[in-house]
């Protein structure tokens, strides 16, 4: 059987398109060109809702303007909303990575608008002398506003995602921060005794460094916010109404929810890409955090009898196809790797930014592709931390306590009272006859019963105070 199909033409020539698609011509032909990742933005739903957003706005604008004919933009403005609602998002079939600054990203976009809006109106597909892809769906517009505002609009809601995935990491630290509030530890610095804590100092210390984090992240997310519409090709607005800019963005702002700001400087925010370098330095940082309470959490958690030994994770799954009855931590590995994967991504986003040239950078997709990859996989990292191995973790309490009481790490406790030097001397011999550290004190006479009770007292350690000599 043949499949029947509509000629359509571009500045490059002819091309015959599947009559049944909405995408078009030029939407064809970066199928052709840009087999790279293998990832359609179709992938990115939320990418696909910005494109929508953008071109509803713009219709919207353009009409108020006295632009657009007012059903030609009611048809665009419905097969805006058909995208949004879920529909048709197996058109956008544009790989991620591209050459051309987006401009094929923008072009999927316009021709699946334009032609869904044809049918909206009873026409055939491809009838663009009614409703044109350019000449009416990407009206006032050029790909070097539309893209970039697509990823920023992307990018927030990412970064709301994100956001609530970390708050939810956080509550489940503190849980267990007030959980083991009372286990008397060892803490430790350079992997050697240092002094006695809590277990739940230590969870607490996490869910701060979590809570910091979702503080630069919020701070990233308004730089991220602002956005370059009616800047059309380098900033100057040329082919745009005055009032235009402001109006789309307005119009932007309440369609889609995202509360969107015009750029200062339509030039400047055309060409800089400094916000993306930010949020993926934030991204990085978050990642390089995570990793490192991951870090920890295995430590902690080794053995689990020659090892450190002091908490329990959850066991997920055995841990060995040859020895039997090991469990690994596999949560924290996880999410260990996807770390790895954001701080790469990282080197990625900063290289395309630095590579801008003059007026435009053209390799925003692959900024696009990374930031995307990274927010999601945080996000899921967080998630699986949170509910695949913090909130199932115990503690080994009274092997925590065997451990504080046997330490050395207990002398520096005496330095107030004894000085360092005779602190020193006692660290030694304990170090050297496998004695405790009170039993050397009290053997010497340098203090007595009832004063060692207080200053080695490990719950007394765990807090500032004030010792008198």
């Amino acid at each position: 059987m043949t499949q029947s199909t509509r000629l359509e033409h571009d500045l490059i020539g002819e091309r015959e398109v599947p009559a049944e698609r909405y995408y078009g011509i030029q939407t064809l032909r970066a199928l052709d060109n840009f087999s790279i990742s293998g990832i359609r933005i179709s992938q990115y739903p939320r990418f696909i809702h910005s494109l929508a957003y953008i071109k509803k706005a713009a219709a919207l604008a353009n009409q108020e303007l006295g632009l657009l004919d007012g059903k030609i933009a009611a048809a665009i403005v419905s097969a805006c909303d058909d995208i949004i609602a879920g529909r048709l998002h197996d058109e956008f079939v544009v790989d991620v990575i591209q050459g051309g600054a987006g401009t094929s990203t923008n072009m999927n976009a316009n021709e699946v608008i334009a032609n869904r809006a044809l049918e909206i109106l009873g026409l055939e597909k491809g009838c663009y002398e009614v409703i044109h892809p350019l000449n009416h769906v990407n009206m006032s517009q050029s790909t070097n506003d539309v893209y970039p505002t697509a990823l920023r609009l992307t990018l927030s809601m990412k970064m709301d995602g994100l956001r609530r995935e970390m708050e939810s990491l956080q509550v489940s630290l503190s849980a267990k921060g007030k959980e083991f509030f009372d286990v008397i530890k060892m803490g430790r610095t350079q992997l050697q005794d240092a002094v006695p804590m809590t277990l739940g100092q230590e969870f607490d210390a996490w869910a701060v460094m979590v809570g910091e984090d979702i503080q630069r992240l919020m701070d990233a997310q308004l730089l991220i916010r602002e956005i370059n519409m009616g800047a059309t090709a380098i900033g100057t607005g040329l082919n745009a109404h005055p009032a235009y800019a402001p109006l789309v963005t307005l119009r932007l702002r309440e369609v889609s929810g995202v509360p969107v700001v015009e750029a200062k400087n339509l030039v400047e925010a055309t060409q800089d890409t400094g916000a993306y370098v930010q949020l993926s330095g934030v991204l990085k940082r978050i990642a390089v955090k995570l990793s490192k309470i991951c870090n920890d959490l295995r430590l902690l958690s080794s053995g689990p009898r020659a090892g450190l030994g002091e908490i329990n994770l959850p066991a997920m799954a055995p841990g060995s196809s040859i020895m039997p009855g090991k469990v690994n931590p596999i949560i924290p590995e996880v999410v260990n790797q996807v770390a790895f994967e954001v701080i790469g991504n990282d080197i990625t986003v900063t290289m395309a930014a630095e590579a801008g040239q003059l007026e435009l950078n053209a390799f925003e997709p692959v900024i696009a592709f990374n930031l995307f990859r990274s927010l999601d996989m945080l996000g899921r990292a967080c998630r699986t931390l949170s509910q695949r191995c913090i909130d199932g973790i115990t503690a080994n309490r009274e092997w925590c306590r065997r451990s504080v009481e046997n330490s050395i790490g207990l002398v520096t406790a005496l330095n107030p009272l004894l000085g360092y030097e005779k602190s020193t001397e006692i660290a030694r011999q304990a170090l050297e006859t496998g004695r405790s550290v009170y039993e050397i004190v009290l053997e010497k006479g340098y203090l007595t019963q009832a004063q060692l009770d207080e200053v080695l007292s490990p719950e007394n350690m765990t807090r500032p105070r004030s010792i008198k000599k």
